[in-house]
């Protein structure tokens, strides 16, 4: 017992997750002409049971991913940002957001860079209110109609997405617009790791008696 214990806090520094509900497996690595750049909340680093901008990142070949609240003096932010030869965007909503179901943001001859903020609803804004650079770019949005499989997280509203899920829809207006060309079957497998965590949460959630123990992770 005590051995399971131990076993069940390590932790696999790929995903962050303890290496009794490593997703790792599940994960399978798509290439895109956009560069995407995860901007994650402390609070959402600490949330290693149920984050998923490290899935995000680690699915994307093309990304990065940086912890902090105000990135105005990032060195490698301003250096995407001051780059001509890239155009950036901020994923937020609002209404002089570019809506992604209706207008491209391809231009000929640039980069595109998307920084998608990894945090909830509150602390979004937080981001965007300190972090100047980020905040003077433009904003790209999109509509849905998904309902969030976060089962294990009360969404604030029905129409919000988790951080994989709405970068999963992005690659799909982005290959809608030929700005990628990512394949069906990848973009089907984008959010299994996301998938099979809250699964895995969901069945560590229910008590059975026929059920063997398992350790819920904290």
């Amino acid at each position: 017992m005590e051995n399971n214990i131990i076993n069940s806090r390590e932790k696999c520094y790929r995903c962050y997750r303890p290496k009794s509900s490593c997703m790792c497996e599940y994960i399978d690595t798509i290439d895109t002409n956009t560069k995407f750049v995860i901007l994650m909340h402390p609070k959402e680093f600490k949330k290693t049971k149920n984050g998923t901008g490290h899935f995000t990142h680690l699915s994307l070949k093309n990304s990065e991913i940086y912890i902090g609240i105000d990135f105005t003096y990032h060195k490698e932010i301003n250096q995407l940002i001051n780059d001509n030869n890239n155009i950036c965007y901020v994923l937020y909503p609002g209404d002089d957001s570019i809506e992604l179901n209706k207008q491209t943001i391809k231009e000929d001859g640039k980069n595109i860079v998307i920084f998608i903020i990894d945090s909830t609803w509150p602390c979004s804004k937080k981001i965007l209110a300190v972090s100047k650079n980020i905040a003077q770019l433009q904003k790209i949005s999109f509509t849905h109609n998904k309902l969030s499989q976060f089962k294990i997280k009360i969404q604030p509203n029905e129409y919000c997405l988790s951080t994989i899920e709405s970068t999963q829809v992005i690659l799909e207006l982005l290959n809608y617009h030929n700005i990628e060309n990512i394949d069906s079957k990848s973009l089907e497998k984008f959010i299994l790791p996301f998938q099979e965590m809250v699964k895995y949460q969901v069945d560590c959630s229910i008590d059975t008696k026929d059920r063997k123990p398992r350790f819920l992770i904290r």
